[in-house]
């Protein structure tokens, strides 16, 4: 059975659309990586923060994929899945949820208590052109044109002279390299959410819906009982409420539900490869916000990287038509 899907505002072109979402998209990510390091240096253990991304997110899309699916709850149809609280079938909810909600998040914030920001930067959102690219070859056999393959390699180029040198110092010892390996698999996570959303065409609003879904109903209630059984350490009890609050607004509302409409989104209108070209952007620009805002060293790799980086988004989105 076919969903009504979210439509933006009529005032808003399909070409217009896209590029707003991809803006949103790359500026929250840029946002997340940054924030998401820094907090690691506050009082919240990871799996904290995690829980404060799913609920937050939970307070939000949740009674809204609620409200969505009334009418067909009045008409006495089976809609959603997982008790009501997805609006997409059982199958797509725990694909989708498993990779882009539950597991990317898990993995990315104990990473950052492993890592710094120019290491996420690197294996994040710098590869997630090389991931999605390998996984719609294998699982949609989509081929790739000379324009892309030049734009990705621009990028590769780039993002490894943005991150090269914290990478190399990696493998000198350290815990560092636990980190980097997270990283990895948060964006061979992420890359398997976006092939997931292209294969079933998802919309963008029920699609977040849906991995808010999973992640909740999953975690929350595990975490909750794990940690008043005292199996798993939480430092709840020690953090402020505005440090609580802060995180259940960035982490949940901004970087889940916001971020990840607008990223959706922007994969129904470029595709998932050309979207994840554009978000290569995230590195250059998350690394610079280190240097200002986390006081990571500024180089000569990192300004080349980001020219690089822009060559290779001209090349690979030049020539993309937004899809109606």
């Amino acid at each position: 059975m076919k969903h009504k899907s979210y439509h933006w505002p009529m005032v808003l072109s399909p070409q217009n659309i896209g590029r707003l979402s991809a803006v949103i998209t790359v500026l929250l990510w840029t946002s997340f990586i940054i924030v998401g390091r820094a907090s690691s240096s506050h009082v919240l253990l990871p799996l904290d923060i995690a829980f404060t991304r799913i609920v937050g997110a939970s307070l939000v899309l949740l009674p809204w994929a609620w409200w969505m699916m009334r009418e067909q709850r009045q008409r006495g149809e089976q809609v959603g899945s997982l008790f009501g609280l997805s609006p997409l079938p059982l199958r797509q909810t725990v694909q989708a949820g498993f990779l882009g909600g539950l597991m990317f998040a898990l993995l990315v914030y104990i990473g950052f208590f492993f890592a710094p920001a120019g290491h996420a930067s690197v294996l994040m959102p710098g590869s997630l052109p090389l991931w999605t690219t390998l996984l719609m070859w294998l699982f949609l056999r989509e081929q790739i044109s000379v324009n892309r393959a030049i734009g990705l390699g621009f990028i590769l180029v780039g993002d490894v002279l943005v991150g090269g040198a914290s990478l190399l110092k990696a493998f000198e010892g350290g815990d560092v390299w636990i980190g980097d390996l997270l990283f990895v698999c948060a964006s061979i996570c992420w890359s398997a959410y976006s092939v997931t959303v292209r294969r079933f065409g998802l919309d963008a609003a029920r699609a977040t819906m849906a991995i808010t879904a999973f992640a909740f109903v999953c975690f929350v209630p595990l975490f909750t009982l794990l940690v008043l059984l005292n199996i798993l350490p939480s430092h709840f009890s020690q953090a402020s409420w505005t440090e609580i609050l802060l995180q259940v607004s960035f982490q949940g509302v901004g970087s889940v539900a916001i971020s990840g409409i607008s990223f959706t989104q922007m994969i129904r209108s470029y595709g998932p490869v050309k979207s994840t070209m554009i978000t290569a952007v995230v590195p250059g620009l998350s690394a610079l916000g280190a240097v200002i805002i986390l006081g990571e060293p500024m180089s000569w790799n990192l300004m080349v990287g980001l020219a690089l980086v822009t060559c290779g988004i001209l090349f690979g989105v030049r020539q993309a038509t937004v899809k109606t």
